[in-house]
């Protein structure tokens, strides 16, 4: 899957600034309660040309960067404003190269649904493992357009499937599930780190 996101890498950087607009306008539908400032880091897992990660460090976080295509981070890395942006080439369906709790807030985006079950199960345990605080699943509603319809099924990943089973995933594995349409065909799916989790530290 990487080689093919190396070779479209070009294309995802024509709709950088696309997507920073969009990433801007969902942040500004969290609501207030959630508080991003209060917290100190953030790892975006799946980065690709960074648009959300220069979101992210514009709202006061220290940001990681993660995706297994290294000409998507080559991207990134150019864009002046992700100066202060660490970025890194891995894997989160492997053990990504960082400590237990080393980041506050993880955060995926529009990655769930390209994965098998499994998959996603190995990055939702990866992702707690690596997070302190908040594991945000930043993906597609089933309020999905025709054309999102065509690209997925071309696409041949599991997002027909992941719509369907995507809350009852994410509630059996952290217990909790907390949901904010921050588009209309987007949802912050948004799970807090059991206290449990939190005492191993």
């Amino acid at each position: 899957m990487s080689l093919l996101f190396d070779k479209i890498a070009p294309i995802y950087g024509l709709f950088y600034d696309f997507q920073v607009r969009n990433y801007k306008k969902a942040l500004g539908k969290i609501p207030k309660d959630l508080k991003l400032e209060s917290y100190n880091n953030i790892i975006d897992i799946g980065c690709g040309t960074g648009a959300l990660c220069s979101v992210l460090a514009e709202n006061g976080l220290s940001v990681t960067g993660i995706d297994t295509a290294q000409k998507m981070l080559d991207v990134a890395i150019k864009r002046t404003e992700n100066e202060g942006i660490t970025f890194k080439k891995g894997s989160v369906l492997d053990k990504l190269p960082f400590e237990d709790k080393s980041f506050d807030i993880s955060i995926a985006s529009y990655v769930a649904h390209g994965l098998s079950p499994l998959d996603r199960q190995i990055m939702y345990k990866e992702m707690a493992r690596i997070t302190k605080n908040i594991v945000i699943i930043y993906d597609y509603n089933d309020e999905r357009s025709i054309m999102t319809s065509i690209v997925e099924w071309m696409e041949k990943g599991d997002y027909f499937n992941f719509i369907k089973v995507v809350k009852p995933e994410l509630e059996e594995f952290f217990g909790n599930l907390k949901e904010i349409n921050v588009d209309i065909r987007a949802t912050w799916y948004i799970c807090e780190i059991k206290k449990q989790d939190k005492m191993e530290d």
